[in-house]
């Protein structure tokens, strides 16, 4: 088969096409033949070696397909069954290994490319907004990347709980496409300072919460948009890792509260999986949750693919095709 490798941590240009051995499920897994994979920062991260991995590497967490076979002691899947996952071991390739307990089941709705663009970063939208940080109608949100394919979830979601939702995005296009995703207000940091317009749009009061995918650019000044006891949720660092900061800092800005959530420590049984996940999938297969793929690329070309995500040239998902 062929799988997308890492030699050496670096830049895009050290993703390789190699022809590989199909892997073997072992106890407790299953292969899947995947027939679409999610691109994620997080794969970037791996790729330069931010984030810890043994070399060399397959890249990818997020895939979609049908299951091809099973290991030992596996009865929740079975040959043929369609699934998704976030916690596949190297999804950028023509077949890859998961837990099969990990997996879920994809309703016959929704399309495998689907499925892999929204489990993800649907489920990571769940969370924030129904555990990480329980927003209730008459709530302010402040969602930098609102143009993402986290933003235009959680701009939904948010919407509909209620909420208002003020977006930041870089562009006009992307501007109309968090106004329909359910954001009420929209911000073109590219043109005004986003501190400057919470503050106007909010009469000084802040937000509640601010869900800052963005890290080292946006978070100290993100700190200032809140209101008294507002918490920032740092989902991500798409612009570098935050700098060290004294904690006495969130006494003398109102009594703030921030946290980093990860996505496995909200789904980390599988009743809980499923139950995140299986709410998500129905809302896509309800059409409740549009789920807006900015690029399918080949495997080949995921090179390509990083490059455009972290040049914020995306809007929504991006996503490879083995």
């Amino acid at each position: 088969m062929q799988a997308i490798r890492v030699h050496r941590f670096g830049g895009p240009e050290v993703l390789q096409v190699e022809d590989v051995p199909i892997p073997d499920p072992g106890p407790g897994e299953a292969l899947i033949k995947v027939e679409a994979a999610g691109i994620n920062f997080v794969d970037v991260y791996h790729r330069g070696g931010l984030y810890p991995g043994h070399l060399p590497l397959t890249l990818g967490r997020e895939a979609a397909g049908t299951v091809e076979r099973v290991g030992t002691g596996v009865t929740s899947c079975r040959p043929g069954d369609r699934v998704v996952s976030e916690t596949v071991r190297g999804a950028y390739a023509q077949y890859a290994v998961a837990a099969a307990d990990r997996l879920v089941p994809v309703p016959d709705e929704v399309s495998s490319r689907l499925a892999a663009a929204v489990l993800l970063q649907g489920m990571t939208a769940h969370y924030l907004a129904y555990a990480t940080y329980r927003l209730a109608r008459g709530d302010t949100c402040l969602i930098h990347a609102a143009a993402g394919g986290l933003g235009l979830l959680l701009c939904q979601i948010a919407s509909r709980i209620g909420a208002r939702v003020i977006g930041t995005v870089s562009t006009e296009e992307k501007a109309a496409l968090a106004r329909d995703a359910g954001a009420h207000e929209v911000i073109l940091y590219t043109k005004a300072d986003f501190l400057d317009e919470v503050r106007r749009l909010t009469g000084g009061a802040g937000v509640q919460v601010v869900y800052d995918s963005v890290g080292r650019t946006t978070f100290l000044k993100g700190l200032d948009c809140l209101a008294r006891r507002g918490m920032m949720v740092l989902c991500g660092q798409s612009s570098g890792p935050v700098e060290p900061f004294d904690p006495q800092l969130l006494n003398a800005k109102g009594s703030l509260f921030v946290t980093r959530p990860t996505l496995a420590h909200y789904t980390a049984t599988r009743a809980e999986l499923l139950e995140r996940a299986g709410e998500v999938l129905r809302w896509v297969a309800e059409g409740a949750l549009e789920v807006r793929i900015g690029g399918d690329f080949p495997l080949a070309q995921a090179a390509d693919a990083q490059r455009e995500l972290e040049a914020r040239r995306t809007t929504g998902k991006v996503l490879l095709i083995p």
